[in-house]
């Protein structure tokens, strides 16, 4: 079975690690190391996950994603390198999924689907407004576990037979895109793609459009794919909105933005959903 090395970055944000975590321990199929890149939490998130046997590597400041996730490559040791956000339940058997779709259709790197895209444009806006319609009414009540469990559970029903039935209606079929909350990267993809680049927060559009580039230049690798038969919740950019005192990114300043890379050509051929980045 191949060692997965599961890459999280976190910046407090308590309970949605635990969430993660026990998501994490209890579906996932194949052994996994777990690297947290911690940035300087004040809550006990980094201790939480050390007592779980993580590799927690402590900054005493925030850095942005990109920058950490390349933290986190340089102590992986696994087969597959798994970016996951913190925010984020996992289904069941979602590494056996993604690596056997991964297998089936020779992608070096993709994505479960989730609330951002499920592969079709009705779909994705459908669970996107039940999601909103589930969790604004709540958010007023805060970010603690047991309101993060109830969102979940109203949105859902019962999670495993949600995810079940996924599996169930796709099997392992795939489409081009991205989901940046998950990421799966063989590390044949690594070595042809290269590490995220630190200069952009949305490094997640920027490696689609990298490897998009790169097969249709070299053919050596696919665009990035969108696993249909495994589903990843995100609870979105709550995280954003818990921390009373977020604190800005150590390597802001070094910060620039998608069009400051790509052209506006680029992004039209390149990226499917060109819409969702317009602004970016």
């Amino acid at each position: 079975m191949p060692l997965i090395s599961v890459i999280t970055a976190i910046h407090n944000g308590l309970a949605f690690n635990e969430l993660f975590y026990e998501s994490l321990a209890r579906y996932t199929v194949n052994p996994f190391e777990l690297i947290i890149i911690d940035n300087d939490s004040e809550d006990g998130s980094a201790a939480y996950f050390e007592s779980k046997g993580a590799v927690v590597i402590r900054n005493k400041q925030n850095y942005s994603y990109p920058y950490c996730q390349n933290q986190g490559i340089k102590k992986a040791t696994g087969q597959f390198l798994a970016f996951l956000n913190n925010d984020i339940i996992l289904a069941p058997h979602w590494d056996e999924i993604l690596i056997g779709a991964a297998a089936l259709h020779s992608a070096d790197i993709i994505s479960a689907s989730g609330i951002e895209n499920l592969g079709n444009k009705k779909q994705t806006q459908a669970i996107d407004r039940k999601w909103k319609r589930t969790k604004n009414p709540l958010m007023i009540f805060g970010f603690g576990r047991k309101n993060l469990l109830l969102m979940h559970r109203l949105m859902y029903g019962n999670w495993e037979r949600f995810c079940a039935r996924k599996f169930s209606n796709h099997q392992y079929a795939v489409v081009e895109g991205i989901v940046g909350n998950n990421v799966m990267m063989t590390r044949r993809g690594l070595n042809i793609v290269g590490l995220w680049d630190e200069r952009m927060q949305v490094a997640d559009f920027d490696l689609f459009m990298r490897t998009k580039k790169r097969a249709k230049e070299t053919g050596d690798i696919k665009p990035c794919q969108i696993a249909l038969g495994a589903f990843i919740h995100h609870f979105g950019k709550m995280t954003l909105k818990y921390a009373v005192k977020r604190k800005p990114f150590a390597d802001q300043e070094h910060m620039i933005g998608l069009r400051d890379k790509w052209t506006e050509l680029e992004v039209d051929e390149l990226h499917p959903d060109n819409k969702t980045i317009r602004n970016r």
